[in-house]
């Protein structure tokens, strides 16, 4: 894989670790849960590479400690039951993230021509798809429940509408910063993952070229 790091390399090698010894002791929810967590993180890297888009490191390490701290530490330790606050941190920092890739997603499709739509529709549809990702998460919470009697959804309907509304807070938070940088002001901690998936990924946004060299 080309985006690796020391981190992910580790992440990778506990993930491993875990699900042979949890093998080994009989513990298959656990070896399943570790495995899933594995596989999942491998993906980004793999869709980027059939898609051919370049991954900013950074962007694959968060997607891969957010995988780790939401599947692995998350079910098979425990901690959405020990930290009342672990479930909301982790919708709301993926949800400022699927914000934040829906409007690249959005600005992609129209070559990076800022002027090909206004700022707001293009942070509408990235809005849009935050949520839609956060509700096909909830799906999978509820198939993972009903299928390996796993306990993602925690108190069913108030857990599922609680982390919907974090999803809309943070997907606003990533949108909006879609929408300031298109307005000019590309400064910010928000903003920097979108300048460096643009620099790297600039000939999918040919019509923007004079922002690129900003």
């Amino acid at each position: 894989m080309k985006n690796q790091s020391p981190l992910m390399l580790t992440l990778w090698g506990l993930l491993l670790a875990v699900s042979l010894i949890a093998l080994l002791l009989g513990r298959y929810s656990t070896a399943f849960v570790a495995l899933a967590t594995f596989g999942l993180s491998l993906a980004p890297d793999l869709l980027a590479s059939r898609f051919k888009i370049a991954l900013p490191v950074p962007f694959v390490v968060a997607i891969t400690m957010f995988l780790f701290a939401t599947v692995f530490l998350g079910e098979a330790f425990d901690f959405y039951e020990r930290f009342w606050w672990w479930d909301i941190a982790l919708h709301a920092s993926s949800a400022v993230g699927f914000g934040l890739t829906g409007f690249l997603f959005a600005f992609m499709l129209f070559e990076g021509d800022r002027f090909a739509a206004p700022h707001w529709a293009l942070a509408l549809i990235a809005f849009s798809i935050a949520m839609t990702t956060g509700a096909l998460w909830e799906v999978f919470e509820f198939g993972m429940d009903s299928v390996f009697g796993l306990n993602m959804q925690k108190t069913g309907l108030d857990d599922t509408m609680g982390d919907l509304i974090v999803d809309a807070i943070g997907g606003a938070l990533g949108s909006l910063a879609g929408y300031l940088y298109l307005a000019g002001s590309d400064r910010g901690l928000l903003a920097q993952p979108i300048r460096q998936f643009i620099a790297l990924n600039h000939r999918l946004y040919l019509k923007s070229r004079d922002k690129l060299r900003k």
